[in-house]
């Protein structure tokens, strides 16, 4: 896959956005960690695909309700409520992300490690219940 130089710096964006956001909760909440894996997170986004496919995504009328629980979790972070804002922000970003499950999970099964864990029965069954059965094979 060809990607240019600033989707690449996109989604080390992205990355490095996620990486501080895990960090920031489990740092009991960090509201200053969560607010630079938000920002990082959003930039790496805008980056990889573009201001107006951003745009375009978050303004979508059957993901609204995602779109306002996302930034609404957000600004709570921002201003000081990291628990009730991570908890919000969670459910916006289920609504707007969640039909990219099945493909992640599919391209993570086809890493040699990875792939041989999520294949495991246990696994297996809990990770097909949770991303439904819109996997592809």
């Amino acid at each position: 896959m060809w990607l240019s130089d600033s989707q690449k710096i996109g989604v080390g964006l992205t990355a490095f956005g996620v990486f501080f956001m895990i960090l920031g909760i489990l740092l009991l909440f960090d509201g200053g960690l969560l607010a630079i894996g938000n920002i990082l997170f959003l930039s790496g986004i805008t980056l990889i695909i573009g201001f107006n496919k951003t745009f375009i995504f978050f303004a979508r009328k059957n993901k609204i309700r995602g779109t306002i629980c996302f930034f609404g979790g957000i600004l709570l972070v921002f201003f000081k409520w990291p628990k009730t804002g991570i908890i919000i922000e969670l459910f916006g970003f289920l609504n707007l992300f969640g039909d990219f499950f099945p493909v992640v999970i599919s391209f993570l099964r086809k890493v040699p490690i990875i792939g041989t864990l999520l294949s495991a029965p246990y696994f297996s069954n809990v990770i097909d219940r949770f991303a439904g059965s819109k996997l592809p094979v």
